[in-house]
């Protein structure tokens, strides 16, 4: 009996891309053969494919197609493991593969693959066998497949898949083989036109070029000899490389020279490839004449800078040696540079004030540096007219770029179209590193040159070096003596800080003193007022100067104008019956000081805007941080010789208050808003870019004085501040409440676009910050408030204290301080949380609570303190708790009386949460401060306080964000970082 149960005839053919398209036939009728009858018995015993049922089955009209993938080709017709009960017959293609198969995976095995060159050239990469590398069996075999069999194509691709799978299928083999082989993955592949399969793998390193010597070309500048440039073929021996072996190259292939007699074979064989590869990469040396030497012909001026510039680096990319001039590598890393050279003695000082303002115009003369060269203007315009681009000047040779020279002579012509450098055009190149010769001017450079511009640099005269060195190192202004009229003893960082104020001002050059909070910025401005009242020469004459504050801290103004300099004359410009017109200037002419808010500037900037003050000064000077409201466009208007800020934070949320601030101070320095935005805000705020940040430091910083309480130099010797985190779970109530203002918020999120999305979001974030407070902020329920006489039915504060944990929490622990004789500040961000913590503390400590908010009366607001400060008033009327509005208490005020800060809810800034800590820890304090921070366990609150501990660092570099980054969060980014943490809810 036959041991065969049936017979299968099995066909195939193979696509371009190697998979194999597999049918077959029943029997002796020759019946089609199921596509799932034949799968399951030809690969049966298949693994990879995980025996057939992974295979695709296409359907024809007549016949099915098993597709069996390139990958598996070769491996599978190579093992032939087939079902033995089945009679297979093979037809005359699958016969070949199945002959081919074995030779072509022990090439596999053996790793005798090389890439194609064919398919290098296509874009492709793709493997084919290495015939050399087979026995003699072998390649008889696969010489029987002619390149122009259906076959050939096929299998070479299914070789090429297989060897893919084989050692290249994985992420870190084929990162591997990318960095072994870089070459192999050149976007160009034009750059090996011209070279033959061998030539090809050497120049990617896949095959070791076994030549004793390599070729290269080096360029020849002109000398006695041959005066002009020249392209020279040498041969470098590998072994020393010191020996060059000139050779001459024709058209025709012939090549020439006199080289040791080995390399002979070596150089015949190859220099028909040198040849075909010149010829692709350089067309315009391809030559004429049969016998003429292909590289042999002078070179004009424009093909050597050609060949410099542009055909070097076609020749290095295709795999050449290229040997340049010694001195040209030198050259292209100094590109050429505009100097002005300031001339002497302009800047120094012929005695007065303000010498010049950033508007000066200072004169100056050009230079031209190229390497190290510097050429006057005429000796430059010389060499333009020889309209050459390699010239030899002086015994060196310079590169002259035509579309640098371009640059160049416009930058001149523009820079003597306005009439020269500006006074502020030389600070923006000193500070930014153009200026002089330092490491830094070098990186300035550098990137000057990947920006495809001119860098203009400045050449200072010594007088202005002093300046520019006082101004970027802020150690070196010159000291001046104190006042003799000023009544007080200055530390020695506030004396420097006035010096440095009156420094400033002999250049009309604006100034921003930030120190920290309680460092003395009012002492030091009054100091400054003393002096320039000293130093003016003609009082009859001059205007005074001009103080603007907000309204809460303009009686402390008062008080410490007369503490301190007695003899100053103060105005103050405030409330209805203030001064206009006529009797306005009359008053003001004989004042030294004119003082007034920043509502009242506002109100009255027709009137203010019509004189030249003395000097400007802004306190508290972020209120003018929006560019665009009234009050700080008024502000900035005012005309004035000298511009000063206050402020202990100059940067609170955005950049474009720096950009405001600034520009009150130093108008027009940081450019126009526009400008400023697309230089500066996009690239750092969206960005991050590190070295726009460091640009913007160095031009900010010459103006602005920044100490902090802790720096070692100021040795206040203020007793220690210690911070505290309480953490507090909010009521049943406030967790539903907090869950439905964040289902609702999910919900509109889906229905709502651009700006309604962005208020929607704004709003449920104020929803949820006031919740966290007390749910009744969020309700708007009434609560009822006793009258100051005491009648009126009492508050239900049993009720209020159980729906918030925070009041619950805040009402114990200033209990507790009450008791050891100590007292508060509470700040909040809600005027009703301040009315809500006023009548319910007053109501269970049974004693006066003060309130501060920004509806309060200057009047009310100087009782407020002085109360608050008393050591002498009777227990029953001292009140122990101050209760401020952060935005309205924050600043300008000193309560040192107390030694507890609580902060109740969380602002956004931790800038303006430090400034409202320093109304008590200032000079003056003696006791330690205790700073206690609310939070609410799992809310919005937990997750802005994550995020203050990373914003404090932006703070500290002068650039932080702003809530309103939250409007830009994807929708399931809002519901993180809205939705409550389940495992921290009570």
């Amino acid at each position: 009996m036959s041991q065969y149960t049936e017979t299968i005839t099995v066909q195939l053919t193979l696509t371009a891309y190697g998979d194999a398209l597999i049918y077959g036939f029943m029997g002796a009728a020759h019946s089609p053969a199921p596509g799932h009858y034949l799968k399951q018995r030809l690969f049966a015993w298949h693994e990879p494919s995980f025996y057939g049922t992974e295979l695709e089955i296409q359907s024809t009209s007549d016949v099915d197609l098993i597709l069996l993938p390139s990958e598996y080709v070769i491996p599978f017709f190579t093992e032939a493991k087939v079902l033995n009960h089945v009679d297979w017959t093979w037809s005359e293609g699958a016969a070949e593969l199945m002959e081919l198969a074995p030779l072509l995976a022990a090439s596999i095995e053996d790793k005798q693959y090389f890439p194609s060159l064919a398919a290098f050239k296509a874009g492709k990469l793709q493997w084919t066998w290495d015939e050399g590398a087979m026995d003699a069996t072998s390649r008889a075999a696969l010489a029987k497949v002619s390149t122009e069999s259906p076959l050939y194509d096929g299998i070479e691709a299914a070789f090429s898949a297989a060897i893919q799978d084989r050692y290249y299928a994985t992420e870190a083999s084929a990162a591997d083989l990318r960095r072994e082989f870089p070459l192999l993955f050149a976007k160009d592949s034009k750059v090996n036109i011209g070279l033959d399969e061998k030539s090809w793998l050497v120049s990617i390193g896949w095959r070791a070029d076994i030549a004793p010597f390599r070729p290269l070309l080096q360029l020849l500048e002109p000398d006695e000899d041959e005066p002009y440039w020249r392209i020279q073929l040498m041969l470098q021996d590998k072994l020393d490389p010191a020996l060059l072996v000139p050779v001459r190259l024709t058209n025709d292939g012939q090549i020439f020279g006199v080289w040791p007699d080995h390399w002979s074979a070596h150089i015949h064989e190859r220099a028909g490839g040198w040849l075909e590869h010149l010829r692709a990469n350089l067309p315009n040396h391809s030559g004429h004449g049969t016998h003429e030497d292909i590289l042999g012909e002078p070179l004009s001026d424009e093909a050597a800078w050609r060949f410099l510039t542009t055909d070097s680096r076609r020749l290095l990319d295709a795999g050449w040696q290229v040997l340049l001039p010694a001195w040209w590598e030198a050259a292209t890393r100094k590109k050429p540079r505009l100097k002005a050279k300031v001339r002497s003695g302009e800047g120094a000082s012929t005695g007065g004030e303000s010498l010049f303002g950033l508007d000066s115009l200072v004169n100056f003369d050009w230079r031209i540096a190229i390497g190290d060269i510097n050429l006057t203007e005429a000796e430059f315009s010389e060499l333009l007219a020889r309209n050459e681009r390699l010239v030899r000047f002086r015994g060196q040779w310079i590169p002259l770029d035509p579309a640098l020279l371009a640059q160049i002579r416009q930058v001149m012509e523009g820079v003597d179209n306005m009439e020269g450098l500006s006074f502020q055009d030389i600070l923006h190149l000193h500070l930014l590193g153009t200026g002089d010769e330092s490491a830094d001017g070098d990186l300035e450079q550098a990137q000057a040159e990947e920006n495809g511009r001119i860098q203009l640099e400045v050449e200072l005269n010594e007088h202005l070096n002093t300046i520019m060195e006082q101004l970027r190192q802020q150690t070196q202004w010159p000291s001046l003596p104190v006042p003799t009229e000023l009544k007080a003893d200055l530390r020695p960082y506030q004396r420097d800080g006035y010096a440095w104020l009156a420094f400033l001002r002999r250049f009309g050059l604006g100034a921003c003193l930030a120190d920290d909070m309680g460092l003395g910025k009012t002492v030091q401005f009054i100091t400054y007022l003393l002096h320039v009242k000293e130093t003016t020469a003609d009082q009859s004459v001059r205007f005074p100067s001009l103080l603007i504050c907000p309204t809460s801290v303009l009686g402390n103004w008062q008080k410490e104008l007369q503490r301190f300099a007695p003899t100053l004359r103060v105005m103050l410009h405030y409330g209805g019956g203030r001064l206009h017109g006529e009797r306005f200037e009359e008053y003001a002419r004989e004042a030294d000081i004119i003082l007034t808010s920043y509502a009242t500037a506002t109100l009255d900037q027709d009137l203010l805007q019509e004189y030249t003050w003395e000097s400007i000064c802004l306190d508290e000077a972020q209120n003018i941080k929006n560019a665009q409201t009234k009050q700080s466009t008024a502000v900035r208007r005012f005309p004035a010789k000298h511009r000063i800020a206050l402020t202990g934070t100059p940067i609170e949320n955005r950049l474009s208050e720096l950009w405001s601030l600034y520009d009150f101070m130093n108008p027009g320095y940081l450019g126009t808003a526009r400008g400023f935005n697309n230089r500066f805000i996009n690239a750092i705020e969206k960005e991050h870019d590190e070295q726009r940040t460091q640009d913007l430091q160095r031009l900010v910083k010459p103006f602005m004085l920044r100490r902090k309480k802790k720096d070692p130099a100021i040795q206040l010797d203020l007793p220690d501040k210690n911070e505290m985190k309480t953490y507090i779970h909010l009521t049943a109530e406030q967790g539903a409440l907090y869950d439905q203002t964040v289902n609702t918020l999910m919900k509109r999120m889906q229905e709502l676009e651009g700006i309604e999305r962005k208020g929607a979001i704004l709003s449920a974030l104020t929803h949820l910050k006031q919740l966290c407070d007390h749910p009744m902020l969020l309700t708007k329920e009434p609560f009822q408030v006793m009258s100051s006489a005491g009648a009126g039915t009492s508050l239900d504060t049993d009720m209020l204290i159980g729906r918030s944990a925070k009041l619950e929490r805040l009402l114990a622990m200033v209990r507790e301080l009450r008791d050891e004789g100590e007292r508060c500040l509470i700040f909040t961000q809600y005027i009703g949380m301040g009315e809500m913590l006023q009548q319910v503390l007053q109501q269970e400590l049974q004693e006066p609570v003060l309130y501060l908010n920004g509806s309060s009366s200057k009047s009310a607001r100087d009782r407020m303190i002085d109360q608050f400060q008393s050591q002498t008033l009777p227990p029953a009327k001292q009140p122990s708790v101050f209760i401020l509005s952060i935005k309205a208490g924050g600043v300008g005020l000193n309560l040192t009386a107390a030694n507890h800060v609580f902060h109740f809810d969380r602002w956004w800034n931790p800038a303006v949460e430090n400034q409202a800590t320093d109304r008590a820890y200032r000079m003056g304090q003696t006791k330690d401060v205790q700073v206690h921070k609310f939070i609410s366990l799992g809310t919005l609150e937990e997750r802005i306080d994550e995020m203050l501990e990373n914003k404090q660092q932006l703070s500290d570099n002068v650039i932080s964000s702003t809530e309103g980054w939250i409007t830009e969060l994807s929708t399931d980014e809002l519901k993180d970082l809205f939705t409550m943490r389940r495992d921290w809810a009570g």
